[in-house]
């Protein structure tokens, strides 16, 4: 069994946010894949099974998407080696796409929330870039992150997207 889990923060106000890309991914994931979200969600969480993948959007803010992670990790008895976490990183240029198999959380809240429910960094994760030095500067890092993509960067997504979709498959075994 793998876990697939999209940080991001739940409501309409925060799509296409920078802090909601791991929900952003996960729908694009879904679109291009055909597949539908369950209804009902379960332990704080939208999600749905394919086969033997979970896919999961924590409902809790993303400062708290731990929770969620650890009830489905806990209640499917899913190695921590076997999730894989998908977040934004505002350190990466915008687009660069970051594959690791384990790691510090780079003061990533999501990941930190993460990192303690599970007790261990030792899960791959997905951080994509949101990086753009003029609006964050012009901002500061918390309206960053909850900050929309600018026009040009809309541009760029789906083939950011796709990246992230490749890598979702490499982790669950498909090409």
């Amino acid at each position: 069994m793998k876990l697939v889990v999209g940080l991001g923060n739940p409501g309409a106000r925060y799509n296409f946010t920078r802090h909601n890309v791991g929900f952003l991914a996960l729908d694009y994931y879904f679109k291009r894949q055909r597949l539908e979200w369950n209804e009902k969600p379960k332990y704080g969480a939208v999600y749905a099974r394919e086969g033997d993948v979970i896919f999961l959007k924590p409902q809790d803010y993303y400062n708290e998407s731990g929770r969620a992670v650890r009830e489905f990790e806990k209640y499917y008895k899913i190695p921590v080696s076997e999730i894989l976490i998908i977040c934004d990183n505002f350190d990466l240029e915008f687009g660069k796409v970051r594959y690791r198999s384990s790691g510090a959380t780079g003061g990533n809240n999501g990941l930190k929330s993460v990192d303690s429910t599970l007790g261990t960094s030792e899960y791959p994760r997905i951080r994509v870039g949101t990086g753009n030095d003029e609006v964050r500067s012009r901002l500061g890092d918390v309206d960053f992150v909850l900050s929309k993509f600018t026009p040009e960067e809309k541009l760029q997504l789906p083939g950011v997207l796709e990246e992230v979709l490749a890598k979702i498959n490499e982790f669950i075994g498909e090409s």
